[in-house]
């Protein structure tokens, strides 16, 4: 059965008040007030933070109270880290007393993808083979977020070394989606999607090398940006393919998003492909509308592919004609086909991910996960030659994007051919049905051009849909711009899952 939504109210400056299953200590309220801190943007909690209306402590308890009574049900989180979470907010609470104020997340809960390294907290890759992994010094990522006087309440889930799909022969349990638990979060940040679907962060990083971050964000209906290439550090993420990884933002709206990136983004002398770019204030366009940009729509990429959904065709062309009635100028351009892309795609990231995991697959490759296993291995037969034939046609493919993109502002296309799939459409080995895997976002992999997933209504089902915007390379604040007028007239915004409490013990029956 499609899950229940629960419409939440839009003004967030006051106290925001839900359905029965949201309010009281029971839902996580951490204080027993009935205030639902989780409905509340990234902006508006720093600014309650700043005024003494809250305090990190009392929002980290909300968070980890609510972690407790709500993820049984959706798995997101591979490791809780409640001493980290509260230490965290007593350090917030005493600098904003002191009025040494450390940005936007000053204070705010977030969560990582478990491929991220956290000095003295296991970083598993959701793997037998690093179990025991404990890092001995922060990701970039997570460094910038703990220097900005972020809260980390955890680790969470993801496929196996970000690769393969929801395996349940792993030694964590697959991610559910919090629209319809029996359905795919997407991979392979599946928990951090889940977890803020689920109103447990307002904020989660991930990893993107084929749509990693845009898959689970539009099959959760979260918004998912994967910047451009070199503009957020790469170092202390566990690498699947070297020049594909990606690592960005999935949080409940735009703003939120282009908030986080203003904390992350920023050249790392220690990753090789990091970019010097000037520092920006991601949020400066937002608001600022559509009027007179050029938005070229990708329709030819997706309209005719077989096993598109009606009702994606449809979330899309609706965005298209939202933008034209907001005052864009759309018009249809057309792309290289997207097989080629995703072939150029496969094909590097499958021979780069044996390039790292040669050795163990030959010694250890009964630690796999079976679908990781099975993709990865196969790159065995791959030749050097191969290798380069991809790489000279990605750049043959990423001068074509730039040539269409030189004559628009941004791009509008799909994120991925159908909603969510269930999981009994995952057979016991891989592959998948093309439609349990449909995602539409290794193009700009390959092409490292910024792309965000956000969400513009439901399916008859009750699923998430989504568009894909994509812009110039370094031109995220265009992108946002975009994003955050459409995600105005789309009014999805103040809608969430309904997700009641799970009573002790229930969460073992689920599994």
């Amino acid at each position: 059965m499609p899950a229940d939504h629960t419409t939440v109210t839009a003004d967030r400056s006051a106290p925001v008040t839900g359905d029965a299953d949201r309010s009281g200590p029971a839902a996580g309220t951490g204080t027993g007030s009935g205030i639902q801190w989780h409905e509340y943007s990234v902006a508006d909690l720093g600014r309650a933070l700043r005024a003494g209306r809250l305090t990190a402590r009392t929002l980290a308890e909300y968070t980890l109270d609510r972690i407790a009574a709500i993820d049984p049900q959706v798995h997101s989180f591979i490791r809780v880290t409640p001493e980290r979470a509260l230490a965290d907010a007593d350090r917030a609470d005493a600098e904003l007393a002191a009025g040494h104020d450390r940005g936007p997340l000053h204070g705010i809960p977030y969560g990582l993808k478990d491929i991220i390294a956290t000095d003295g907290i296991p970083t598993t890759c959701n793997s037998r083979l690093l179990l025991e992994n404990v890092p001995a010094e922060d990701a970039a990522a997570e460094a910038l977020l703990r220097a900005g006087g972020g809260v980390l309440v955890g680790k969470l889930g993801t496929a196996e070394f970000a690769l393969g799909g929801p395996g349940f022969d792993l030694p964590f349990p697959p991610a559910r989606n919090p629209w319809n638990v029996a359905h795919f979060t997407g991979g392979s940040s599946a928990g951090s999607a889940a977890a803020v679907a689920a109103g447990l962060v307002r904020v989660a990083l991930g990893s993107d090398t084929g749509g990693s971050i845009r898959s689970p964000a539009f099959n959760c209906g979260v918004v998912g940006l994967k910047p451009t290439y070199g503009l957020v550090s790469r170092r202390g993420l566990y690498p699947l393919s070297y020049s594909l990884d990606h690592c960005g933002p999935l949080s409940w709206s735009v703003e939120d998003t282009a908030l986080t990136m203003n904390v992350i983004a920023g050249y790392d002398p220690r990753d090789p492909s990091s970019v010097r770019t000037d520092p920006q204030d991601y949020t400066a366009d937002l608001g600022r509308g559509v009027e007179g940009l050029r938005v070229g729509y990708a329709r030819e990429l997706f309209a005719s592919l077989r096993g598109i959904s009606p009702e994606v065709v449809a979330s899309v062309d609706a965005a298209a004609a939202t933008l034209t009635r907001l005052g864009a100028i759309v018009t249809e351009v057309r792309l290289p086909d997207f097989d080629l892309f995703k072939a150029c795609a496969r094909i590097i990231m499958l021979a780069e991910a044996y390039a790292i995991h040669e050795e163990t697959l030959r010694t250890r490759p009964r630690d796999y996960g079976r679908y990781t296993y099975q993709r990865i291995a196969p790159a065995a037969t791959l030749t050097g030659a191969d290798y380069v034939q991809a790489l000279r046609v990605r750049r043959e493919l990423t001068v074509a994007l730039d040539r269409v993109l030189a004559d628009h502002d941004v791009l509008l296309t799909n994120t991925g051919l159908a909603p969510a799939a269930p999981f009994e459409d995952f057979p016991e080995d891989w592959p998948p049905p093309a439609h349990a895997v449909s995602v539409q976002t290794p193009t700009f992999n390959v092409t490292g051009h910024p792309a965000l997933s956000l969400p513009v209504g439901f399916s008859t089902l009750g699923l998430p849909l989504a568009v894909q915007i994509v812009g110039h390379a370094f031109a995220e604040r265009t992108v946002f711009r975009v994003a955050a007028a459409l995600e105005d007239a789309a009014g999805v915004l103040d809608v969430r899952p309904a997700l009641a409490p799970v009573t002790p013990g229930a969460e073992e029956e689920d599994r």
